[in-house]
């Protein structure tokens, strides 16, 4: 079972990958010949995706849990597909999709099977990519509207912040001096006066 190599993908370090690893246990990948990458699928830049097809052959047989593993970019997902099984002659197993599987059906039929259902899949592949990255943006847009705030609360303003901003609003100082003597950047001390006066208007 030398030749027989397995692919696990998870999009970041917080994901588990037991599930992919459990399967292809099962059907006898032997562990030093699994690669994992812990990273988005957008593309094939991955370091161990990269290390696994260099010591892949001819005749290699390669499983994968699902094709979204593989990756979620439609378009190199074919491409990849085609250089795997044409240009080096390995043969893929998507375990979720029995249909997929290149050691099957290799007459005209059959590719033509599978070529369907792997274009299909990979547009859905890549489309719920898509969709998860609107449904983050919707996700962001609804808290921000609720006022939630992201990031890094801002520091607490200097105590001398008020009477400094009142003496730069009647003239009586430069937003450059107010800044200095607020310890921060002119372009920090205007953003946070804007707030400032915001807040004021509540």
């Amino acid at each position: 079972m030398e030749n027989v190599y397995g692919y696990i993908r998870v999009s970041s370090r917080d994901q588990n990958e037991d599930r992919q690893m459990i399967a292809l246990k099962e059907v006898g990948v032997i562990e030093k010949n699994i690669f994992m990458d812990k990273q988005s699928g957008k593309d094939f830049n991955r370091p161990q995706y990269k290390k696994l097809l260099r010591k892949m052959k001819k005749d290699d047989l390669l499983y994968v849990k699902s094709i979204d593993r593989l990756g979620r970019n439609y378009e190199e997902i074919l491409q990849q597909w085609r250089k795997l099984t044409k240009d080096k002659g390995i043969d893929i197993v998507v375990l979720d999709m029995p249909l997929l599987d290149t050691r099957r059906g290799k007459d005209l039929m059959g590719t033509f099977l599978s070529d369907i259902v792997l274009q299909v899949l990979s547009f859905v592949a890549e489309n719920e990519c898509s969709n998860i990255r609107q449904r983050q943006a919707e996700g962001i847009a609804a808290a921000k509207a609720k006022g939630i705030r992201f990031g890094r609360p801002p520091k607490s303003l200097p105590g001398a912040f008020h009477e400094l901003y009142q003496q730069w609003k009647n003239g009586k100082i430069t937003g450059t001096e107010a800044a200095k003597a607020c310890g921060m950047p002119l372009s920090t001390f205007r953003y946070r006066a804007e707030i400032y006066e915001k807040s004021k208007l509540l």
